[in-house]
């Protein structure tokens, strides 16, 4: 009995094991936290909206080659003198007519317009597809940017934390020496200010960690960010190959490659295609028409009309003030009495087609201001050319500046944090045996943790200046395997 109880403890205790394993916070990759930006980014779910309203553009381009064709159908009441839709006689009756038809019809010629509107829809769509593409750029490369802050953080955390934990063994350390005699009391007192200091340092440093987080989760959207994290993973700050690269051949590769390059060049095939549309409508137009209709009637009552008694085949029909025989075959025409239905279809039906020329020859000066206004958008669009262009060899020219920058400033820290942990060491020793100050030491203790966190913060610097270059020469912040 004993032993049955143990084992469901152990069961248990095992399964409780496996739920928290299972429920401990996921860390997230770079790879992962940009896959899951790019499915889920709003401002990317925007611009795949625009991508579907090209794809309707296009959808709508391509309908105007076709015919278009209406099918109409009414049923009215005349009450009263009116005229018979069927006979054309006018009556003094209640009637009602049923009229049906269809209308097709087709552009013949129109100056090219859907055919440079196909080619322009055409070009929205690539447009759109561009947009996209940049706006997926540009979300990894925030991606990446918050995520290496985060590891920034991280690492400025544990020097923080580090560095607090030595404040408090050298604030034991006095607490010693000053019991021996060896350093002034307020020499202590100066140690435990540095610790109250450390302290707070390690509090700021926990703040900007959490903000990071939060600002990576937020441009993630995640609903659920509170337990976000990111693996722990070291980077290492290796000089590019793109700086054996001059800037012109970075520039010309980038001119290949960057969208924002090929958007604007998109755009100005579209102004272009934008005049011939307008151009157009100089031109005559030709349209072929075609048209069936067909009618049927049905009286409800009629006055005016007396039956012959003396010969049934026959009616009385006053007309023009004269009584007159009227024979059997115009017997249903004179009293209103229909015919059936679908015989009344088949004997008022009709047929209309041929073809429409419209020459414009003068509207106000409307076609020649939209040709106008067109072409003042084209000359807008070869200047927002140039400027992408200019503004793409100033964005490369500045990020291959930027990169050898950062590099040098990350050696130059690296070089500095040599120098003041060995400045430390030297200090640590005098102010044990009493011929170094509290203050002094904790002056030089002050510039070892500033030159930990300065090689910190050119390490990721440069590393996330290096992906720009990269991302200018047409590399992915995400590579492949």
């Amino acid at each position: 009995m004993k032993s049955s109880i143990v084992n469901k403890v152990v069961w248990f205790s095992l399964i409780l094991l496996g739920v928290s394993v299972h429920s401990q916070t996921k860390k997230w990759t770079l790879e992962e936290c940009v896959n899951h930006a790019l499915e889920n980014n709003i401002s990317i779910k925007n611009s795949a909206l625009d991508k579907e309203l090209a794809d309707i553009e296009r959808s709508t381009a391509l309908g105007n080659f076709l015919p278009s064709a209406n099918a109409t159908a009414s049923h009215s009441w005349n009450i009263g003198l009116n005229q018979n839709i069927t006979t054309g006689l006018l009556e003094n009756q209640t009637t009602q007519f049923t009229s049906a038809g269809l209308n097709v019809g087709v552009d013949i010629y129109n100056g090219l317009q859907n055919q440079y509107r196909l080619r322009r829809a055409n070009l929205s769509q690539i447009a759109s597809q561009y947009q996209l593409t940049k706006m997926q750029e540009d979300i990894a490369l925030n991606v990446a940017n918050a995520f290496l802050q985060i590891l920034f953080n991280k690492e400025n955390l544990k020097v923080q934390k580090e560095q607090l934990l030595n404040n408090q063994k050298q604030m034991e350390r006095s607490e010693q020496l000053l019991e021996a005699g060896v350093i002034p009391r307020g020499d202590l007192l100066d140690i435990k200010a540095t610790v109250a200091s450390s302290e707070q340092l390690v509090i700021n440093a926990e703040n900007l960690l959490l903000i990071s987080k939060l600002s990576l989760a937020q441009l993630l959207q995640l609903e659920d960010f509170k337990e976000f994290d990111i693996i722990d993973r070291e980077y290492e700050a290796t000089q590019t190959p793109l700086l054996l690269q001059t800037p012109e051949a970075i520039y010309q590769k980038a001119k290949e490659t960057r969208t924002e390059l090929k958007i604007a060049q998109t755009n100005l095939e579209i102004a272009e295609k934008d005049v011939s549309i307008s151009k157009g409508a100089y031109q005559p137009r030709l349209q072929g028409f075609y048209s069936f209709s067909t009618r049927a009637s049905n009286l409800d009552r009629v006055t005016g009309v007396e039956l012959d008694p003396t010969n049934p085949t026959s009616v009385i029909g006053v007309v023009e003030g004269t009584n007159q025989n009227v024979l059997q075959p115009n017997f249903n025409a004179i009293l209103g009495r229909p015919s059936p239905i679908f015989d009344q279809f088949d004997a008022n039906k009709g047929q209309n087609f041929g073809v429409q020329l419209t020459i414009p020859i003068f509207n106000g000066f409307a076609t020649r201001n939209n040709v106008q206004r067109s072409k003042v958008a084209l000359e807008r669009s070869k200047i927002a050319y140039e400027q992408e262009e200019l503004t793409l060899e100033r964005n490369v020219f500045t990020a291959f500046t930027d990169v050898k920058g950062a590099l040098k400033s990350y050696e130059a820290a690296l070089t500095t944090l040599e120098a003041r942990q060995e400045a430390f060491n030297y200090a640590k020793e005098r102010f044990e045996v009493g011929l170094m100050n509290a203050f002094d030491f904790n002056q030089s203790q002050t510039l070892l943790v500033n030159a930990q966190s300065e090689v910190l913060r050119t390490k990721y610097d440069f590393i996330f200046r290096t992906k720009i270059l990269e991302f200018y020469f047409g590399i992915p912040i995400i590579q492949k395997p």
